[in-house]
């Protein structure tokens, strides 16, 4: 892993340029000419669920009462210079708990007869906004095989996408993406990272008697270590006009987008983006992919004091990514050439079946009531694998795509699962590229996809309890990992921009800075 200093002359110029009425990141590197100038074009659309429709991110169903904030569908295309042979991928990031496998595939062929770019080189990432709109978890009519009985649980007692919406996404992006392309222009770029360790937490615990718990709660004394680590890379690309303005940006982190605001929101993503709007202007476009984060959050479960909550919560999240991008594009030194590439391989993994005795317990327990008879937990996952037992009668196996694009000297690797974080830094190590960002939850999603020690012997934790949301089997982690390394091998890193050395040393020093001290 290549680390670059972000550099001083670039960051006393750029202010320079702000308070002069202009920003200009850096000046354009002379690269050694690999392809023809980078072109890039940035759009948003409004995706923002209606009042009433469906809250994502539980197993049950809960409803949206107000608004906080839009969420948007953020777009990026990207295109190697030649328009009619050369290569363009696109990279769309939408605030929604999770987008699935039909949706991905109905827009990504609208995309291509539109635009001609081929179904293998977009991505449709999901950021995991637990106050979005009803993407699913339930599709509409992906019960229909199932009993009338089974058919009322996941229906009416499961969280559900809801038609109208699905299709408000499917257009809206669409519409964008056919739109940027439209608007390719040519751009100057870079890539770099920054560094925030204050946000984020593995959520999962090594406890004093062996087993892991996710979520031991602040205060609980038997807590030993966390079961898992984090990453607190802050990954960013830059994107400019041939004025130096920034149009828009991708960044790359690692954290459940769980602060949830209060009513719809994009969640912490909305202050990722007041944060470098409030520095490069409103018309930036804030592309956010979320990291290997199906362990990591924003809840400190060591922290000895009240923590934030909420709005306050979101801002701080938010605010603190947002203020570290923004740190490291005023430090970038601007290129054009880039290289444009994509890959993508498909898996067949099997789902996990519970037992037979845990499937019998779970069909006596899901006709029970609650709070009289079961507790809601202890009901609502009864429920989950029964609704799991239909799905495995009509799909035991389920195809995941893991996708590589290259921008330049940046590749993005892509799993359509909550993947938990050591695999993101596995991913990123394997990698031979400088910059790796990992984008989970894209072009599909087969939830949570733990490492194999969370199914050992010292395992445990919510994310590996079966459900007709997380069922893979247990290798299917280690699987992703080694076929996304191998996709990033497959292409050559672009080179990474750097600004024009200074010329050969002439003269004499500076004459006001040049003289002995005077003292009486």
């Amino acid at each position: 892993m290549i680390t670059r200093p972000i550099r001083l002359f670039s960051v006393i110029l750029c202010l320079a340029m702000i308070a002069s009425g202009s920003l200009l990141a850096a000046p354009v590197s002379q690269q050694k000419s690999e392809s023809p100038g980078l072109r890039a074009a940035f759009i948003e659309k409004d995706i923002t669920p209606e009042i009433g429709m469906e809250y994502p991110g539980g197993y049950g169903k809960v409803y949206h009462r107000k608004l906080h904030d839009p969420c948007k569908a953020r777009i990026g295309v990207f295109n190697d210079g030649d328009l009619k042979q050369g290569k363009t991928v696109v990279v769309v990031s939408l605030d929604t708990a999770f987008i699935r496998k039909p949706q991905v595939l109905a827009m990504r062929t609208r995309i291509e007869k539109a635009t001609g770019i081929p179904t293998g080189n977009i991505l449709i990432h999901a950021t995991h906004s637990h106050s979005s709109g009803p993407t699913g978890m339930v599709l509409p009519g992906e019960y229909d095989h199932a009993s009338p009985f089974i058919q009322e649980l996941a229906y009416k007692k499961s969280s559900g996408a809801v038609p109208k919406y699905l299709k408000l996404v499917e257009d809206q992006v669409v519409a964008g993406v056919t739109e940027a392309w439209g608007k390719l222009a040519p751009v100057s770029f870079d890539v770099d990272r920054g560094y925030e360790n204050r946000v984020a937490f593995n959520r999962r615990f090594l406890m004093k008697n062996g087993m892991t718990v996710t979520h031991p709660r602040a205060g609980n004394p038997d807590i030993v270590k966390p079961a898992g680590p984090i990453d607190p890379e802050v990954g960013v690309l830059g994107v400019f006009d041939e004025k130096g303005k920034l149009q828009g940006c991708i960044i790359n982190y690692v954290c459940h987008a769980t602060t949830n605001p209060g009513g719809i929101s994009a969640n912490y993503i909305y202050y990722v983006e007041k944060a470098v709007q409030g520095m490069f202007g409103k018309d930036v476009v804030v592309l956010f992919l979320a990291g290997a984060s199906g362990d990591v959050t924003q809840v400190d479960n060591q922290n000895p004091k009240i923590p934030k909550r909420g709005e306050a919560m979101a801002a701080f999240v938010g605010g603190r990514i947002g203020a570290e991008a923004v740190k490291v594009l005023l430090g970038m030194d601007l290129g054009t050439v880039c290289v444009i590439e994509a890959r993508q391989k498909f898996l067949k993994i099997p789902r996990r079946k519970p037992r037979p005795a845990h499937l019998e317990l779970a069909r006596k327990q899901v006709r029970m009531k609650y709070p009289k008879e079961i507790d809601a937990t202890t009901w609502t996952f009864a429920k989950e694998t029964v609704m799991l037992d239909a799905l495995i009668q009509a799909t035991p196996i389920v195809e995941a795509e893991i996708q590589a694009l290259q921008i330049g000297p940046l590749v993005i690797a892509t799993v359509p699962a909550e993947y938990f974080c050591q695999y993101g830094l596995d991913i990123k190590k394997g990698s031979p590229f400088p910059f790796t960002f990992i984008a989970s939850l894209s072009n599909g999603c087969v939830g949570y996809v733990p490492t194999l020690e969370a199914f050992g012997a010292h395992g445990g934790g919510y994310e590996t309890r079966l459900s007709s949301y997380s069922n893979l089997e247990i290798t299917a982690g280690n699987t992703f990992a080694e076929t996304a390394i191998n996709l990033t091998q497959q292409f050559k890193p672009g080179s990474v921009p750097e600004a024009p050395a200074i010329p050969k040393f002439k003269g004499t020093a500076w004459r006001y800075g040049d003289n002995p001290p005077q003292v009486d």
